[in-house]
């Protein structure tokens, strides 16, 4: 009895605490209705499953959108009437008959005809007599006629699809070989236009008899006369060494000519066109060439060579052109130490042969710019002839004959030249004030690297102190409280007694 009392006290303690007693018989009631509505869902849901119902069949109907309710009005069995209706012997579960009419006593009744299509529904395992072929409507002859086309069109819509995408998946290929087989094709047509340029410069000016063959004993890399006379150092870079000359100790003539070879540069000249460059760097001897510092280019290249060129921004700057003597075209700009080094070295023979008005238009076309220093920067030889020009076609190589002239022109200027006292004065002044700035800047860098190594040094000690232990650092510390004592004793000599 009492474990009935406790058995009731603990079903009944959760009503007491979440509901009152008066809303209990409520709550039941609901869980009730929900359990009857599951079981409800559970018996729908597996209806499905059992044999003899329309769920199979209406999947195997056509699905055809537009014409699916006529198909289930025009299939349908018609319900039955209701009527008397006799079974007879042989079946007890046949097909119903619809009533006869009597036509008159002598008539005999016609049979009635009965559709396929009332049968479409029946069991055949139920009903007993039934015909096993059955005619497929017109309609659904129609449906499945129209379905046959539509997926002959969508097999030959897919096909072209298909192979379009085959076609379009390989474009990536197709330009990657195309645009390597244009590569291949620029790289050798380039590199053979670029040596046929290199070449027809040498066979013009290189060769027997001609300028450099005239003022130079020895032509090309080698010693001995089948020694080529270029030296290729890359698809675009030719150079050509030339020495045994009066003033000088050779003479070496780069050019730099256009990446004719590479497919990429081509295109990017095609938009930012440039020229043929040659350079000629003549290497002065030292007791050949005086203060000498000048420089001629065209206006715009002129203001950059003062302002970035290390000796043209110490020592010169831009000459004006002076009154009541000839001068060179409103196009180019000179830049000198003095005003006397430029109007000595522009002569008049110059004058009308390169830089004149009437001159440089038809012989100074490719004339870029001339540099003559005794303070050349970025090199072991201080004293330097610089001259740059523009490479003309390969038809049109004649054209730059007389700019080729001024390179043994002034080697034989400049090594004759001698400045005036008073301009050898200004000029030693002002290289004495540079050197002293040079041997300042000198020092201060020396300054900075000693003080930057003393840093370094000081750190590394600072942290090998940090990595010792208390008692190694305590007896370093004593040790130097030794030597800083000892250092500060006064000094004693002692002497023997004879």
């Amino acid at each position: 009895m009492a474990k009935s009392s406790s058995g009731a006290l603990l079903a009944s303690s959760p009503f007491r605490i979440f509901i009152s007693r008066g809303e209990a018989f409520l709550f039941l009631f609901a869980i009730f209705i929900l359990l009857s509505l599951f079981v409800q869902r559970i018996s729908a849901s597996s209806s499905a499953h059992f044999e003899g119902f329309d769920a199979e069949e209406d999947e195997e109907l056509p699905v055809s959108d537009t014409k699916q309710d006529d198909y289930f009005s025009t299939h349908r069995t018609p319900h039955p009437s209701i009527s008397l209706s006799t079974s007879t012997p042989e079946s007890e579960h046949g097909p119903p008959h619809s009533p006869v009419a009597d036509q008159g006593s002598g008539s005999t009744p016609k049979p009635q005809t009965t559709s396929s299509s009332s049968f479409d529904y029946w069991d055949e395992d139920e009903f007993e007599g039934i015909p096993q072929e059955l005619s497929v409507p017109s309609d659904e002859r129609a449906g499945t006629d129209q379905g046959s086309e539509a997926e002959k069109l969508d097999e030959d819509s897919k096909s072209n699809a298909g192979t379009q995408f085959k076609i379009g998946s390989y474009s990536i290929e197709i330009f990657c070989i195309s645009f390597f087989i244009v590569f291949a094709i620029n790289y050798f047509t380039g590199k053979k236009e670029n040596e046929s340029i290199a070449l027809a410069w040498a066979s013009k000016f290189a060769v027997k008899d001609s300028i450099f063959d005239k003022n130079f004993s020895l032509l090309g890399v080698g010693e001995t006369d089948d020694s080529p006379l270029l030296l290729k150092e890359g698809q675009n870079v030719f150079k050509f060494y030339a020495s045994g000359r009066r003033f000088c100790t050779g003479l070496l003539a780069t050019m730099e000519l256009k990446s004719r070879h590479d497919l990429i540069s081509r295109l990017y000249n095609m938009v930012i066109p440039c020229e043929d460059e040659i350079t000629f760097e003549v290497y002065m001897n030292d007791d050949a060439m005086d203060h000498v510092i000048f420089a001629l280019a065209r206006k715009k290249l002129a203001k950059t060579m003062q302002k970035e060129v290390k000796d043209l921004q110490r020592f010169a700057a831009l000459v004006a052109p002076p009154s009541g003597r000839k001068w060179v075209v409103e196009e180019l700009q000179a830049v000198s130490e003095s005003k006397e080094v430029a109007g000595d070295l522009l002569t008049d023979a110059v004058l009308d042969q390169v830089f004149g008005d009437k001159s440089f238009e038809k012989f100074g076309k490719g004339f870029i710019s001339m540099h003559l220093s005794d303070q050349h920067a970025g090199g072991s030889n201080k004293k330097m002839l610089v001259f740059k020009f523009a490479l003309p076609d390969v038809n049109h190589m004649a054209d730059m004959t007389r700019l080729v002239a001024l390179v043994p022109y002034y080697i034989d200027q400049i090594g004759r030249y001698k400045l005036s006292s008073h301009a050898r004065t200004k000029t030693e002044a002002a290289r004495s004030k540079v050197a002293q700035e040079e041997y300042k800047e000198l020092q201060s860098n020396r300054q900075e690297a000693l003080q930057k190594k003393k840093a370094e040094q000081g750190k590394k000690v600072e942290e090998a102190e940090a990595k010792l232990s208390a008692e190694a650092l305590r007896k370093k510390e004593a040790k130097e409280r030794a030597r800083q004592m000892k250092k500060s004793m006064p000094k004693l000599k002692m002497t023997r007694a004879h």
